[in-house]
């Protein structure tokens, strides 16, 4: 008896931010499964995203042990994936875990910003008196910042 593809899939973690699962990133477009056949479709957060190749190896895994035999994953880009796609869910375990979620994706799906995007609130102290420290963070999803209340740094999602 195999499990079902999509709570299999759905259950895996992203290997950058551990405390969001794949389905709370948004970046797991579909799971099904066929008898011993799975089929997941996923969109990377960006087209060269380097976790792409973790991702679908922990998918393949996590299929395998709930008994599918054969796996295909498949990868779509289009539409592109949006931050907006992060759950509230997923919102709220990135905040708990000291990472500032991302707003509304700037300029919408439609278009360019016509202005910088808000700065992000502290996870620790719900503050937007808060300062840029670097574009990039540990991951290119993320860049650092320093709040000037609490004075934690923290890590902010960039929405795009």
């Amino acid at each position: 008896m195999t499990a079902d593809a999509f709570a299999t899939a759905a259950a895996v973690t992203d290997p950058e931010l551990p405390v969001v699962t794949i389905a709370e990133l948004g970046i797991l477009r579909d799971a099904h499964g066929d008898g011993t056949t799975a089929t997941v479709t996923i969109t990377p957060t960006y087209s060269g995203c380097p976790a792409m190749g973790t991702i679908r190896a922990d998918i393949a895994r996590a299929l395998r042990a709930a008994g599918y035999t054969e796996v295909d994953i498949r990868t779509e880009y289009a539409p592109a994936w949006t931050t907006d796609w992060i759950t509230p869910a997923g919102r709220r375990k990135l905040a708990a875990a000291g990472i500032a979620p991302p707003g509304a994706a700037p300029g919408g799906r439609t278009g360019l910003p016509l202005v910088g995007a808000p700065p992000p609130e502290c996870p620790r102290c719900g503050s937007t008196e808060v300062a840029e420290l670097s574009r990039f963070g540990p991951t290119a999803c993320t860049s650092l910042w320093r709040c000037h209340t609490c004075l934690e740094p923290f890590e902010h999602v960039k929405p795009h």
